[in-house]
């Protein structure tokens, strides 16, 4: 039962953690999106998108994180055997993934505390476009856990498949963006 306990306040980090990587990547794009707005507007937003930024970086992206990693080490202690499955090794690799991923959002999160209300380097579209980075290894996590031997047996067909959605939602999102500039 404890090894239940654990996995289910693991997924429940997973899930906060996610949500709160997500929406931080949103929120650098609303910081750049008020770059043609007038001084007084974009000062008062920024400030207010830093703050935002701060507060969900330190109360609940990190602990998220944290704790997420601490149950999921725990979940390994108890059950070593996961160490030599194939298809942990995948998860192992999309959690190394998730982990660059987070560097440079901590970095994006450091430029903006530096900036002192001046403009991100990084082009809008580049932001929006990084914003999904996330979300694909979110499903590359989530297909592994739940599919397992699967993923190993039908390595390339999944791996076509999951490539064909990331190029789906790729298009899905420039034609989103498309008609905001219009």
């Amino acid at each position: 039962m404890a090894y239940s306990i654990f996995k289910a306040l693991h997924i429940i980090f997973m899930v906060s953690y996610f949500a709160g990587i997500f929406y931080l990547v949103r929120l650098f794009v609303y910081y750049k999106d008020t770059d043609g707005f007038p001084q007084e507007k974009k000062t008062i937003l920024r400030e207010q998108y830093i703050y935002m930024l701060r507060r969900l970086w330190n109360i609940i992206l990190t602990p998220a994180g944290v704790l997420m990693l601490a149950f999921g080490l725990i979940l390994i202690m108890l059950n070593p055997t996961l160490m030599k499955m194939p298809w942990f090794h995948l998860k192992l690799t999309g959690l190394i993934a998730l982990a660059g991923y987070h560097y440079w959002a901590w970095r994006k999160v450091l430029e903006l505390k530096n900036l002192q209300g001046e403009s991100l380097q990084t082009p809008n579209i580049k932001l929006r476009q990084y914003n999904e980075i996330a979300t694909f290894i979110l499903f590359l996590i989530v297909f592994t856990v739940i599919l397992k031997q699967q993923v190993i047996d039908y390595g390339w067909q999944l791996l076509l498949g999951f490539f064909a959605l990331v190029f789906v939602i790729m298009m899905i999102v420039k034609q989103v963006n498309r008609k905001k500039k219009n």
